[in-house]
């Protein structure tokens, strides 16, 4: 049985990210989304930019957080990986972080909410 899902899964992932380039992040990672929004008829692309903060789920439900902020004000936002809505996804910059949930950047103002960029080490490049 769950042979069967997983199989679905894969192809579902497959169909969705069909032509679009999904990069390796991680948690403290900057990155662009674009994201396809409709107002009426019309359809456009905004980009989204922020650090991952946060990233759950496996498989065809992963969804990671991005937060940024906004006219000094804090803004998170909830993706879903395997959207149809996100026309793609773009690294920025590799963060330089311990663990795999950065909760306590929603508490940090200024130099002590920033995140040192990775040169070097295991997953780069």
């Amino acid at each position: 049985m769950t042979n069967i899902i997983d199989t679905l899964n894969k192809e579902e992932i497959a169909r969705v990210t069909d032509g679009k380039n999904i990069p390796e992040f991680s948690a403290g990672d900057t990155v662009r989304v674009n994201v396809k929004i409709k107002e009426g008829e019309r359809e456009r692309v905004q980009a989204y930019e922020g650090v991952c903060i946060a990233r759950t789920g496996g498989g065809l439900s992963a969804n990671f957080t991005v937060r940024k902020i906004s006219f000094g004000e804090g803004v998170e936002r909830v993706f879903p990986l395997y959207s149809p809505n996100l026309e793609s996804i773009q690294l920025v910059r590799k963060g330089k972080v311990r663990r795999a949930k950065l909760y306590y950047l929603r508490d940090r103002r200024g130099k002590s909410a920033r995140i040192a960029e990775r040169t070097t080490g295991r997953d780069y490049e």
